[in-house]
């Protein structure tokens, strides 16, 4: 009895170490307790501690402490038993091997699991749902069901329940109670009586509702019904853990479990709202779902993002999404769901609900870190679903919206997304080969335009996006290709020239620099106007930089040859040269024809810059290297004979007249069949004549005009002979010259020219007979010009004149007069003037028979005869006037006072009759100058109408002879020193007309002196006045009008 005592003792003394250390209330935690060794040694095995609670409660009268003591043997019979004691806490079981759920598309993106390997939806629903493992070897909530478990019940735990009923109705207020009814209620679920443990869990939740216990319980209730499937009956034993909050390390659990409760119900958006409240604890409490966790703490997770897709997918489709969302709020690991969502179609062979899924999250997150991954993963599932459209179509839209110049570049690094950019370049590639292909083929004909459009875009999306990137080159190679296919020649070589020159040394660089001229080729022949001249540019300029660049290119030389062409063509001529000159040095050994054709180039080009001597060298060359036989040779030896030709035109500019003919004339011997040579051989005479070298001049000339004597330039040399033979004073030669060239003249006008210098230069050296003929050959052919034809008609006047060949002389006058009167609106002032001076000359004929005539006996008819004489000159005088020429004029004037003062004078001189008395004589002699006087006054008046002439500044010869005379005549009035008025202008510079004649039809009396025989003399006022003075003296007179 001691001795039981003393174990009591010992006992009591550990439990009250522990009561004053622990507020757990639990068995398990006197193994945590610190014992005092001198008092009491307690063995840390389980059956020493049970022994020692017992001899406890054997030993010991029944205390305050008795109901704990039998607690903690109670709570250590059950750990014996099941190796665990329930705290309260939760403890879960570790995870399955088996993966949860399929993973979303982070940026690791990862290849789905294959359908058949996949966890099916039943299997999945089965694991997720299963009873939460809170106690070690809890088989209770499955025991009852079918198939549950069926093992034998040890003892102890029997005797624990036993011993919790004991307490609860032997100590009803010991304080721990509700600790008492949580452990009966887990041994009533270890030995699987779970309805015996129900009731003790309603009881504890009943009446001790706050218990630290009391979430579990709820819990553990939770699960009992759902197992069950008394869902409502779930849904209220979780929801009770949820109101308290996050406080209770069961609710996480719970808000899982109720959404698994809701969704075996069909409720499939209210399970959504638990599991999206799951998660968003998760995220409180720092779980970041892009990191990498312990399966064990994943799997919940993964889990919840599969049940997730389930009730999306249950709720009608990828738009569901989209809406909950929207109705909800937008959660920061939302393509977590959607990349679950996604990937669960996928599974389910709906690609294009999966395609959906990811578009959907792109178009709601253009810019978050994973829309390129989820846009590459639309193009995986499409390619995987074998939908070839949608595949291009989704790469094209990837390649758009993560073009590196794109808006969503803006908010990320490109250098740390090498997956995405390395995704946009194979995109990029894929969709120019595939555009490209598409343009290839005939059966999409119609299509060729659109092909052509996004294969060039996404060609050079790619090289704007990775200039610098190994496969550039080889891109820009395709783009060039496919511009050329497409007949866009001047794109084409554009790209053929980026290819070739703007990359590092890639393989491809001189197929492309030759591809490029072959391009800009095509585009010359197809260009015109202005645009022509620009793009044969271009071709030469590619051309130069391919034969520079790639000079051991088996086409260089060609190349580098077609390129002087052009630039010959082009009229740049130095590079020509420049060119050219490079092909003959560089490639010596090439063929020869288009080494010909490089000194071709330089000699046609040195023609055009005037170097001329090189020309000649070139040409030279170019001569060398033509077969004799070649249709060509004629053109290259002419080409020689210009240059030669140029050296004597540049001497000739430089006045070394001499080197000028040397060189025309050395063409004959260098280039004797030239088409220039009898160019030069004439050009080479004018040399010599600009030397005066007239004898090699001429000599050259003959030999010309016999060497070649139908040439075109045959008359031009007898026109320069005609000079020279002038020049050398050999007039008569020049003559007989010029008459040649009238006689082979084609134009009527060098004829008429040739023949009148012809008759000039005869009357020149004075061959009279020749110079008369060739005159008069000239006015029978040639009768205009009216006026030369008039001169020359004067000059043969003047001839005959001068051999004293009146008759000829005359006659030629009124030839003159004739012509003149007969020419018509042909008629000029020249040939009016010179019709006047001969009218003129043939009045003073008349003049001259008027005046020689005196008055003699018998008076009546010497009177008569010399009154004829006076009108016949009067008419001839006065008919000047319609000349209207100054001069003639102001002499007929003259000529008409000195009429009137002639008869005035005859009369005075005039034979007197015999046989008058003394008295008779008298008488005869006062009537005589009677009738004289009035004839004199009326010279005097007539005179003075030249004189008036002074007034308006006209003054000539015959005016000065009407101032002489009136000197004579009035010398009181004219006969003093003439006193300068002023300036007296030519007379050619005023037109003077004669007075106008008595109109015909006008009774002119016959002026005459009948002498009566009884001594009376006429009046004088029978004595007609002249038609210059009675026009003077009426107020006709026009004398000094313009």
């Amino acid at each position: 009895m001691k001795r039981h005592a003393a174990i009591l003792v010992s006992a009591c003394i550990g439990i009250t170490a522990c009561a004053t250390t622990s507020n757990t209330g639990t068995l398990a935690e006197l193994q945590n307790v610190q014992a005092d060794v001198d008092e009491v040694y307690l063995d840390d095995s389980l059956d020493r501690a049970a022994d020692s609670y017992r001899r406890y409660l054997e030993e010991t009268s029944e205390s305050a402490r008795t109901p704990e003591a039998m607690r903690r043997l109670a709570d250590l019979q059950i750990e014996q038993a099941y190796g665990v004691i329930g705290t309260g806490e939760l403890v879960e079981m570790e995870a399955p091997d088996k993966a949860t759920a399929l993973a979303a598309v982070p940026a690791a993106r990862q290849t789905p699991a294959s359908v058949e390997d996949a966890e099916s939806e039943q299997e999945f629903e089965e694991r997720a749902t299963q009873r939460q493992q809170l106690l070690a070897h809890s088989t209770a909530l499955d025991a009852e069901l079918p198939g549950g478990n069926s093992e034998p019940v040890p003892a102890g735990p029997r005797e624990a329940i036993k011993m919790y009923q004991q307490i609860l109705e032997t100590y009803p207020d010991y304080e721990r109670n509700d600790k008492v009814l949580y452990q009966m209620s887990r041994a009533y679920d270890e030995i699987g009586e779970p309805d015996k443990a129900m009731v003790v869990m309603d009881r504890l939740v009943a009446e001790y509702p706050y218990s630290k216990y009391v979430d579990e319980v709820y819990f553990r209730r939770g699960e009992y019904f759902f197992v069950r499937k008394k869902y409502r009956d779930a849904e209220d034993a979780y929801g009770s853990i949820i109101k308290m909050g996050s406080t209770s390390s069961y609710y996480e659990l719970a808000l899982y479990k109720l959404g698994w409760t809701l969704y075996k119900q069909e409720f499939y958006e209210e399970a959504l709202h638990n599991y999206v409240a799951m998660l968003d604890y998760r995220q409180s409490i720092g779980y970041d779902f892009d990191e990498d966790y312990e399966e064990n703490d994943e799997h919940r997770v993964a889990d919840t993002f599969r049940v997730i897709s389930l009730s999306f997918s249950n709720l009608g489709g990828p738009e569901v999404v989209d809406e909950y969302f929207s109705d909800n709020g937008q959660r920061s690991y939302a393509d977590k769901i959607y990349g679950n969502l996604g990937e669960f179609y996928f599974t389910k062979l709906r690609y294009d609900d999966a395609a959906s899924v990811y578009k959907s999250f792109i178009k709601l997150h253009p810019f978050h870190k994973v829309s390129p991954h989820f846009s590459m993963r639309v193009v995986e599932i499409y390619g995987e679903a074998g939908f070839p459209l949608l595949v291009v179509e989704s790469k094209k839209e990837f390649a758009s919206i993560y073009a590196l110049d794109a808006e969503y570049w803006n908010h990320f690094d490109i250098a740390n997304s090498t997956e995405v950019v390395g995704f946009l370049k194979t995109n990029l590639t894929d969709l120019a080969g595939h555009y490209h292909a598409l343009y290839q083929e005939e059966d999409f004909f119609d299509d060729k335009p659109a092909s052509f459009s996004e294969a060039q875009r996404w060609y050079r999306q790619f090289l704007s996006s990775f200039p610098t990137d190994v496969e550039s080159p080889k891109i820009n190679y395709q783009l060039a290709d496919l511009l050329l296919e497409n007949e866009d020649y001047g794109d084409s070589a554009i790209e053929y020239e980026r290819t070739a020159y703007e990359y590092d040394e890639h393989e491809q660089a001189s197929a492309a620099g030759y591809a490029a001229i072959y391009a800009h080729r095509q585009n010359l022949e197809a260009a015109t106007g202005a645009r022509r001249v620009e793009v044969r540019k271009s071709t030469v300029t590619s051309s130069l930089r391919f034969a520079d660049t790639f000079q051991e290119h088996e086409q260089a030389p060609v190349v580098l040859g077609k390129a002087a062409d052009d630039l010959y063509e082009m009229k740049d001529f130095n590079l020509a040269i420049q060119s050219a000159q490079t092909l003959i040095d560089r490639y010596p050994s090439t063929d020869s024809l288009l080494i010909r054709s490089a000194w071709a180039v330089i000699a046609h080009s040195s023609i055009d810059l005037a170097e001329y001597e090189k020309a000649e060298y070139a040409y030279m060359n170019v001569l060398a290297l033509t077969p004799a036989d070649d249709e060509t040779r004629p053109a290259v030896v002419d080409g020689l004979a210009a240059a030669i030709y140029k050296q004597g035109e540049q001497a000739n500019l430089l006045e070394d007249y001499r080197v000028a003919a040397d060189h025309f004339l050395r063409i004959k011997e260098v280039a004797p069949g030239s088409n220039i040579r009898t160019s030069a051989e004439y050009d080479a005479a004018a040399a010599l004549m600009k030397l005066e070298d007239w004898a090699q001049a001429s000599g050259v000339l003959e030999e010309f005009r016999t060497t070649h004597p139908e040439h075109e330039l045959g008359s031009e040399a007898t026109k320069q002979l005609a000079f020279i033979y002038r020049e050398d004073g050999q007039i008569e030669r020049s003559a007989a010259e010029h008459e040649r060239i009238a006689a082979e003249a084609t134009d009527p006008e060098l004829g008429r020219e040739a023949l009148l210098v012809a008759a000039e230069l005869y009357d020149e050296v004075n061959v009279v007979s020749d110079a008369i003929r060739v005159y008069e050959q000239y006015v029978a052919m040639y009768p205009q010009p009216l006026d030369i034809a008039m001169e020359t008609r004067s000059r043969l006047a003047e001839i005959f004149k001068a051999e004293l060949d009146y008759e000829r002389y005359h006659a030629k006058l009124d030839e003159i007069v004739a012509v003149d009167r007969d020419a018509g609106a042909l008629r000029t002032d020249r040939s009016r003037f010179l019709a006047a001076r001969a009218a003129l000359v043939l009045a003073e004929l008349s003049y001259q028979q008027f005046e020689s005539l005196k008055l003699t006996q018998p008076f009546e008819e010497s009177l008569a005869e010399k009154q004829r004489r006076m009108d016949t000159a009067m008419a001839a005088f006065e008919s000047l006037v319609a000349y209207e020429v100054a001069e003639v004029t102001a002499a007929a004037t003259f000529y008409i006072a000195e009429i009137y003062f002639d008869f005035s004078a005859a009369l005075l001189d005039s034979e007197r009759p015999q046989g008058l008395s003394d008295a008779e004589k008298i008488d005869y002699e006062m009537v005589i100058e009677e009738e004289a006087y009035p004839f004199e006054e009326r010279s005097i008046d007539v005179h003075e109408e030249n004189f008036e002439l002074l007034a308006n500044g006209i003054f000539n010869p015959w005016v000065k002879k009407s101032l002489d005379k009136l000197a004579v005549l009035m010398p009181g009035r004219y006969a003093k020193n003439e006193i300068s008025g002023g300036f007296l202008g030519s007379i050619d510079t005023y037109a003077y007309r004669m007075p106008i004649a008595p109109q015909p039809g006008i009774d002119v009396p016959q002026p005459g002196i009948d002498v009566p025989r009884d001594g009376e003399m006429p009046e004088s006022d029978d004595i007609p006045a002249s038609p210059a003075a009675t026009a003077h003296m009426s107020g006709d007179s026009e004398i000094g009008r313009d």
